[in-house]
Order: structure tokens, then C-alpha cells, then sequence
């Protein structure tokens, strides 16, 4: 039954095309190296669309007149054309096909064959790259890759990505992933200025990223690469004549969302009805203004790239440029791009010696919306114009102090005054380039002797010049300008041998010995101008350098292709760390097993299957400031000078020291399989890690007058993560013409502080002073909300204003009762991308679910009570949301109620792009068309603008998530682009 089942299935669905006066041609395709029968073969009449596939017995029948040409084909193996003449049977046995069975996946300092793979390695070519309005190159990989996190930070233009690889392996030092860029490790921050540093790549360079996630496959790189690796291969030339590509697209950005606030007739009716207050009725205007709709606004951005490939006198070479014009939907936003690349590949002295030559370059020009009017647009009173004509503050409406003729102390600016009288601009350049030569030793060829030689290379300046005009409470304010120049030096030197040698085709050994250096410089001044009379103030130099020396060793050791090993060693010395402690050695070893090859597998349907284990230890200081070991000194703010006489002198402060600061040592096991079924059309893997993290580096406390603060940067706790990774692929179906696949992720991931004596305060929010609703401790997931347990209703189910659980029962409501409840980061991530392809056209569609997340609904919690309506003799907006509280007063308690940790999981349609192709449309010239739409739906519970909130933490240059307040919006973007091959 079931046979016949399947005969039906395909002949509905590849059912062949008979014709007059035709003959019947039959035969079997099988699989050369195992004589199997290949199900699902296209054949095909060539320069027709006239074909069949085979069963799943790998049987066919079609059919043909004399002189055609029958094409077989399928994915993985060669395909053969064979001319008809007059055959009754016509059996074929396919190939497999060698370049794909040798698909090279670069690792770190080399390369092997993905079937070699010992550790956990996902490799995501420009074929799977995610399209549409794609500006930073994280963005080509979002939703892809199991337990790989890609956000946004912002709906800005060019900004920031938090990158996350199986969670968070630290509380205080960077939790970004390595970015290796043709062989040059790049600086984890930026420059002033710079709104991502992986801005330096047009994406259409790109021809390959691959993440490196368990610790046996990024201990290579040592302690840059505590957080996973993800190595970036740019496209290169080839000995062939010039091809060029012109890429244009045009993008149109729309506000999608805004925060749910209150409309000038709610405003007005509260407090005529409600308030009947006749200060406050007096103070209302006869406006109807929607402050959000003032500050966002659509916007258009074009996107350019030409490049062009080949080889000039015999050297393979591609040439690139790219040109990025995009507004953002907050008024006055923009960002500006140009990049340049240059790569040469040569090859000498009979291809001994291959020289991969990289240079790139980018210029961009960052105009920053002032973002607190964000803030502001959703709380000024709506029943106030824009403009009221008062010539003080260049006609914008303020809130006065009838005492000054100012604004009042305590007033919100008028938002849109914010962004028109802030003038916030940056120029960046920034220079990689790097030399690579490998050469194959004449009189030992089984070793190549390798230098990469590389430089990375930003600077920026900035200014933020503030207009006297802008609505202030301070009398002698008459316009400021603050400037800032940013410079930042990368050098890198490896230098490392290679030996590879087969022996019977039975025994592959390669061995990897080398030295890498690599310095970073920083380079920063700021200073501040009055605006009138050009008296400048709080000028500061800051100079800096440490470098990374390490030397590192890999084997990689199989038998027939079935027994795989790897083992690796790596020393760093940071020059972070004092002298006793600045060496730290990392091991890491993998074992796989291709079972697929095995003779008791033979006639399985498995192509693939590979088990494999490793376990690694990566250290980490990055993030980590310099020298503090040393003592420091900072100087005071420009607003406070010391006094001597009538001058005012800044002073210098030590900073706190810790002579004993060791490297966090992360420590990871894997577990994975992976496979591939029925000729590759099913194919995926499955991970299982637990990773340890010890001696993270944390604020601890000192004994008083033993140190230069109470508090210093210390080794004192551990943590762990634990998931699972699970990524199927499926072809449901492959014609010549229809073709459909699937992929699909899921990761789940358990992070916890598993040792830590002093509990970490974070999560600092609005409202109050110096409240923090997160906190770092044992025994809890890091970043986890610490708040009071909100008591409600039973009639209305509304929460009762100031009425918590005591949970420690000693009748008063205090610190002692606020508990740990739900965290920022979710327990489940997953990815649905699907492919489809009919003829000439294509369709693609990215979606992401996380589920399991929550934030702490800032905006709601910091202006949610009916008081602040009429605060400080003004009038405020109210979100909608106090309508259900009720809310009268703020209080800490009110701030850090558990009302305010809202259930974020969602799921998004991330884009979708409809393309059509149309080949040699004109001799040699070959034209794609394409609509894509970003940010297409998203399906969510939480009450915020959205479920998926990156906020910079204070103090810090790292991103974290769930804290929702002033939050810029993602844009929903329509692209149209045309792609031309030349």
C-alpha cells in the first residue's frame, strides 16, 4: 500500500508530458558508489520543460523522439546529459558530486571540509543570507542559525546589533561574540561616533559568515573568543574574464507603532470633569496635538553597490563600491555610507606561494536625532501647539516660569524644540586591510608556511552643538558645542605553520603551530564651547593601549573519514592582567564519528550521520578596563573645579586598584549529531552543551580605607548555561523548475549564577532615583527582576495601589519582601525561513518566535499615576494603561511592582521578498527584480511597543535587554531592488 501510495504521489506530481508521435523510454538512476536506486532524480528534455523524476526505486519513464537530450540532475550529484537514440532502456548512474561533498567551512586558521567538522560549526553562504533593506552584517543571519540571537538595537538607521551565542557567559565583561573579518580579529566596541562597528562591511561584499559556537571550536582564538566566533569571508576574484553586478534598491520607512497614550479630549475631560481644579483647567490649551506623530515621520533611503570580477594580468582580483543614503522615522535622523574594497589573489612560483590581499575602506556621516524626544513626545500635554509665537525660545511653546520668563524648572521640553535645536553629528572612517601569504614549501610540500600581516583603523569626530534657542530654566544658557575626536589602532601579526599528510589515503593528519600578536590603541579627546563666547571647558585627553600575545597549536587526526580528532592548546597574555597572572593556557579536544561510512551502514538512508564531542576552556578579559592593576587617576567633572583664589583648577582622584584580577575561564562540553536523509533532502543537526563559566570577574566590596573606593572589580563568582540546539532542513520539493525548502531551529537555553557572595544591582530605570529592578545572584538567571508582588482585586482583578504580599510575614512591606520574578531572556528561540522557487520567480520568508522572555514596562511605571497629570504647576500625558491601575501616587514600591514585568514572548514575520529573475534578458546580461517588505507582522501579549527591547545600560557600552523606556521603533521598511549580472 505504501508503494503504491508513493508511485500516486509522484505521478501527480511530476507527471510526464506525452506527445504525438513519441516513443516510451525507460530505465532506473542509481548511485554509483553504492549501486542504490536515487529517488526524486529530475529528468529532463533538454531546451524543454518537458520532463519526469524518478520513484522512489529510482525508476522513470518519458517520453522522447530521436536526437533529444535527456539531462538527469539532483542535489549532490553530477549531472549527466545523455542523447536518445532509439534506446528501449536508458539506466544512468549518477556521480556524487565532489564539490559539494568537499564543501570547505573556514575555521580558525585554516580550513577543513564540512564532513570534518569535529566541533559545533554553522556555516550561512550568500545563498541563505536573510534580503531586503539589510545595512549591518549581523542582520544577514538573523533567525538562521540555532541559539543565535541577532536584535537590533534600535529603529535607527545603520545601529547597533546585540549578538548573543547561547546566552550570557558574563556579568561584567563583554558577552559579544568575536567577529573575524578575512583573518583580522576586529576591536569588540567603536569609535565615537559610529552606530556599529561591523558598519565598515557593505553586505553585498559578504560571500560567507560561519559561527563558531562550542569551545573545542573556538578555543583557537583563546580569550577573544569566549563568547563564540563568527568568522566573515568577503568575496574574492577569479581567474576568469571581468564580470560586473550593479545593485540598487530604494527603501520606504513607515512608523509602525507608538506608545499608547492619552489624546487631548481624554486630557481635557479628566481634568474639567474629573479634577474640576481651576489652576489646572487654566493651564489646558485648545490644541489637539499627537507629539509622536510631530517627531516620527516617513522616510526613504537608497542602497547602491557596483562591483566588478576577474583577473587583470593573470592576478584574480574584485573591485567594490557601495553608496548608503538612509533617513530614519525619526525626524532629522540619517545615515550616510560609503565603502570601497580592493581584493587581490595571486598566486607564484607555480601557486607554492598564494598572496589574499584585502583592503577596505568606509566613510560615513551620522546625523543622531536627538532621542529624548522620544520620551518627551510621549508625555507633553497634547492639548499644546507646537508653535505659540513666543519669540523667546524661537516661537516653540514652553511650559514658563512667570517668576523668570523661563521654563520651569522642572518642565519637559517641547519635543519637537529637542530635535530642531540639537544639532548631534559624526564623521567616521575607518580603514582594514591585511596581507596574507601562504606559501608551500618547494622542498617540503606537505608544510605551508603562513603571515597575515593586518591593520584596523578608525577615527571619528563629533560634535553636538545645542541652540540658545531651545526651551531651559537656566537664565545664562546661550548655546553650548561639545566635541570629541576618537581614534582606535588594531594591529595584527600571525605568523603559523601548516603540515598536512595523507598516508595510504587511510591516516590525515594536519598540524598547526603558530604566534599572534595584536595591539590596540585608543586615542580620545573631548572638550566643550560655550556657544557665544567661545570659553571652553572640561577638556580631557584619554590615551590608552594593551595588547594580546598568544601562541597556539592545533591537530586534527582521521581514519578513513570515519575517526576524527582535534585538539587544540592556546596561550594568551593580556596585558589587562597583572604580571603573575597575565598568562592563561586553554585547552580544548573534539572526537566525531561519521557512521555514514561505516560498511554496516551501507544501503541505509543516511548520507550523513555524525556523532561528536568536545569540551573546551576560553578565557575572558574583554571588556575589562586597562591597567587596574595600576593606579589611576581621573580627572573631576568641568563643573567642579577646586578653588584657589578666584580660579577654579581640576583635580585628579585615584581610582580604585585590584593587583589579583585572574582570567574568567569558561569551560564547555558538547554533545551533537549530525545527519542527512533521502539524497540530502532532510538534513540537520542536534546539540547538547553545558558550559561553566569561573572566576567571573564582578563588583565586590572592599574593607574601608584599604583601597581608593569600596568597590572593585573582582574574581568572585561562576555561572552556567545549559541548552539544547535542534535545525532541521527540508526539500519537500525539487523539480527542474519547482522548488521548495525549509528550515527550521529551535534552541533552548538555562542560564544561571550558580556562585556569587555579593548580589549585583542593575537595571537602572526612570522614575525615582538610582532604582535598579534587575539584579545579579545566586542561585537565579543573571539580569533577573527583583520586585514586589503585586496584590489585586478579586472583584475588578486591578491592582490595588501600594498593597504588596509580605512575603517574609513580619507585617511590614520592605526590601526584605521584593522577590525574584521572570527574567529578560527567553527559554526558547526559534527560526522558520522558507524558499520557494518556480521558473523565473522566487519567495522568501524569515520568521522568529521567542518565547519565555519578559520586560519591565518602564514607560508605564515611570509616569502611571493620576497625580503627574497636573505635577509642578504643567500638564503631562498619561499612558493609557493608569486608566486600569488607577494608579494616584508614585512610589518605589509602585516602580517595582511586578504588575510592571510583562510577558514578552512573541512572534515576528521578519520579511518577505518576492523576486523574478530574468536571465540573458539582453545578450551576457543577466536582471533580477525584487519587492521585499521588513518587519512584516508581529504577534506578541506585551502591552509595550515591542516585545524585543535592547536598552543601554548606564555606565556602560554594552547593550542589554528588558528594560523598555524610550524606546526608538523599529520602522516597517518596503523595498524595491534590481539586481544586474554583466
Amino acid at each position: 500500500m505504501k508503494t503504491l501510495f508513493k508511485g500516486l504521489l509522484f505521478s501527480l506530481l511530476f507527471a510526464p508530458i506525452i506527445g504525438f508521435g513519441q516513443t516510451q523510454v525507460n530505465g532506473t538512476v542509481t548511485e554509483q558508489s553504492s549501486t542504490l536506486p536515487l529517488p526524486g532524480v529530475n529528468v529532463i528534455i533538454k531546451g524543454t520543460a518537458s520532463g519526469t523524476a524518478t520513484d522512489f526505486d529510482g525508476n522513470y519513464n518519458i517520453n522522447v523522439n530521436n536526437g533529444d537530450v535527456l539531462v538527469f540532475s539532483f542535489i549532490g550529484y553530477q549531472t549527466q546529459e545523455i542523447a536518445y537514440n532509439g534506446q528501449a532502456t536508458l539506466n544512468v548512474q549518477l556521480v556524487e558530486d565532489a564539490s559539494v561533498l568537499d564543501e570547505v567551512v573556514v575555521i580558525g586558521y585554516g580550513s577543513v571540509r564540512k564532513e570534518d567538522l569535529t566541533g559545533t560549526a554553522d556555516l550561512i553562504t550568500s545563498d541563505d543570507f536573510n534580503q531586503g533593506p539589510v545595512v549591518s552584517a549581523q542582520q544577514l543571519i538573523a533567525g538562521k542559525v540555532a541559539g543565535v540571537s541577532v536584535t537590533s538595537g534600535s529603529g535607527a538607521p545603520g545601529d547597533g546589533q546585540l549578538v548573543r551565542i547561547r546566552g550570557n557567559g558574563s556579568l561584567s565583561l563583554t558577552n559579544n561574540p568575536l567577529y573575524v573579518l578575512d583573518g583580522i580579529p576586529l576591536d569588540d566596541g567603536g569609535v565615537g561616533g559610529s552606530r556599529n562597528p561591523l558598519n565598515i562591511l557593505n553586505p553585498n561584499d559578504i560571500e560567507s559568515m560561519v559561527v563558531l559556537k562550542d569551545a573545542s571550536a573556538t578555543a583557537i582564538y583563546g580569550s577573544r573568543a569566549a563568547n563564540g566566533v563568527i568568522l566573515i569571508t568577503t568575496k574574492k576574484g577569479k581567474d576568469t574574464d571581468f564580470r560586473f553586478n550593479i545593485h540598487s534598491k530604494v527603501n520606504f520607512l513607515s512608523p509602525v507603532d507608538k506608545v499608547d497614550v492619552w489624546n487631548a479630549e481624554q486630557v481635557r475631560g479628566y481634568i474639567q470633569n474629573i479634577l474640576q481644579d481651576p489652576a489646572a483647567v487654566a493651564r489646558l490649551g485648545n490644541a489637539d496635538t499627537d507629539w509622536q506623530n510631530e517627531i516620527y515621520t516617513d522616510a526613504v533611503g537608497t542602497d547602491h553597490s557596483f562591483s566588478a570580477l576577474g583577473a587583470a594580468w593573470g592576478i584574480p582580483m574584485r573591485a567594490s563600491l557601495g553608496y548608503t543614503d538612509q533617513d530614519g522615522t525619526l525626524e532629522t535622523d540619517n545615515f550616510t555610507r560609503t565603502t570601497a574594497s580592493l581584493t587581490l589573489t595571486p598566486s607564484l612560483l607555480d601557486d607554492h606561494l598564494k598572496i589574499d590581499l584585502n583592503a577596505r575602506g568606509m566613510y560615513t556621516e551620522n546625523k543622531f536625532a536627538n532621542r529624548d524626544a522620544i520620551g518627551n513626545a510621549a508625555t507633553f500635554d497634547p492639548t499644546q501647539p507646537v508653535m505659540n509665537g513666543d519669540p523667546l525660545f524661537g516661537g516653540y511653546f514652553a511650559w514658563i516660569d512667570p517668576s523668570t520668563g523661563y521654563q520651569l524648572n522642572l518642565a519637559n521640553t517641547n519635543p519637537v524644540a529637542l530635535i530642531d535645536f540639537v544639532d548631534d553629528t559624526a564623521e567616521v572612517k575607518r580603514l582594514i586591510a591585511n596581507a596574507k601569504f601562504d606559501y608551500n614549501l618547494h622542498f617540503f610540500p606537505d608544510v605551508t608556511a603562513t603571515i597575515n600581516v593586518g591593520i584596523d583603523k578608525s577615527d571619528s569626530n563629533g560634535r553636538k552643538i545645542t541652540s540658545d534657542l531651545i526651551p531651559t530654566s537656566d537664565q545664562n544658557f546661550s548655546g553650548s558645542i561639545s566635541r570629541y575626536s576618537n581614534e582606535l589602532t588594531n594591529k595584527l601579526f600571525d605568523a603559523y605553520i601548516t603540515y598536512k599528510k595523507s598516508i595510504n589515503d587511510i591516516h590525515n593528519i594536519t598540524f598547526v603551530a603558530g604566534h599572534s600578536y595584536q595591539s590596540f590603541e585608543t586615542n580620545n579627546s573631548d572638550s566643550t564651547v560655550d556657544y557665544t563666547t567661545g570659553e571652553e571647558s572640561g577638556g580631557g585627553i584619554d590615551k590608552s593601549e594593551n595588547v594580546l600575545l598568544s601562541y597556539f597549536g592545533r591537530a586534527n587526526y582521521d581514519y578513513k573519514g570515519k575517526y576524527l580528532l582535534t585538539a587544540t592548546l592556546r596561550a594568551d597574555a593580556s596585558s589587562k592582567l597583572n604580571p603573575k597572572d597575565q598568562w592563561g593556557y586553554f585547552p580544548s579536544a573534539a572526537l566525531a564519528w561519521n557512521m555514514h561510512r561505516e560498511d554496516f551502514m551501507e544501503g541505509s538512508v543516511f548520507n550523513e550521520l555524525k556523532l561528536r564531542i568536545g569540551y573546551g576552556e576560553i578565557g575572558n578579559v574583554n571588556g575589562l578596563g586597562d591597567y587596574q592593576f595600576l593606579t589611576r587617576y581621573t580627572g573631576n567633572q568641568s563643573t567642579a573645579g577646586y578653588q584657589f583664589g578666584t580660579g577654579f583648577y581640576q583635580t585628579y582622584r585615584p581610582e580604585p586598584i585590584n593587583d589579583d584580577l585572574r582570567w574568567e575561564v569558561g569551560k564547555t562540553i558538547n554533545f551533537g549529531v549530525d545527519y542527512a536523509i533521502l539524497n540530502n533532502r532532510i538534513s540537520g543537526s542536534v546539540n547538547v552543551y553545558k558550559k561553566e563559566t569561573q572566576d567571573l570577574i564582578a563588583s565586590a566590596f572592599v574593607d574601608p580605607f584599604t583601597n581608593f573606593g569600596n568597590r572593585v572589580d573582582a574574581n568572585i563568582g561562576d555561572m552556567e548555561n545549559r541548552g539544547i540546539e535542534f535545525t532541521i532542513n527540508v526539500i519537500p520539493i525539487q523539480t527542474e523548475d519547482f522548488e521548495w525548502t525549509i528550515g527550521y531551529n529551535v534552541a533552548f537555553n538555562d542560564n544561571e549564577v550558580t556562585s556569587l557572595p555579593f548580589n549585583q544591582p542593575t537595571g537602572g530605570i526612570s522614575g525615582g532615583v538610582g532604582n535598579n529592578v534587575q539584579i545579579h545572584t545566586e542561585g537565579q538567571v543573571p539580569y533577573s527582576y527583583l520586585v514586589y508582588q503585586q496584590v489585586y482585586d478579586a472583584n475588578t482583578g486591578m491592582p490595588i495601589e501600594g498593597v504588596y504580599v509580605d512575603r517574609n510575614g513580619d507585617d511590614i512591606i520592605n526590601d526584605d519582601d521584593r522577590y525574584l520574578y521572570k527574567s529578560p531572556f527567553a527559554d526558547v528561540l526559534m527560526g522558520l525561513n522558507t524558499n520557494v522557487s518556480y521558473k523565473n520567480w522566487d519567495f522568501a520568508l524569515v520568521s522568529r518566535a521567542s518565547l519565555g522572555n519578559y520586560n519591565y514596562n518602564n514607560v508605564d511605571s515611570a509616569n502611571g499615576y493620576l497625580r503627574r497629570l497636573t505635577q509642578n504647576n504643567i500638564i503631562y500625558n498619561l499612558p493609557q494603561d493608569v486608566l486600569n491601575t488607577r494608579f494616584v501616587e508614585t512610589t518605589e514600591n509602585n516602580l517595582l511592582s511586578d504588575y510592571y514585568v510583562q510577558e514578552a514572548s512573541f512572534f515576528k514575520i521578519d520579511n518577505i521578498t518576492l523576486g523574478y529573475s530574468m536571465p540573458d534578458i539582453i545578450k551576457d546580461i543577466d536582471l533580477r527584480l525584487y519587492a521585499s517588505l521588513q518587519n512584516v507582522l508581529t504577534i506578541t501579549d506585551y502591552e509595550g511597543i515591542d516585545p524585543e527591547i535592547i536598552s543601554q545600560q548606564a555606565n556602560s557600552t554594552q547593550l542589554s535587554a528588558g528594560i523598555d523606556n524610550n524606546f526608538y521603533p523599529r520602522p516597517r521598511i518596503f523595498t524595491l531592488g534590481v539586481n544586474i549580472d554583466f
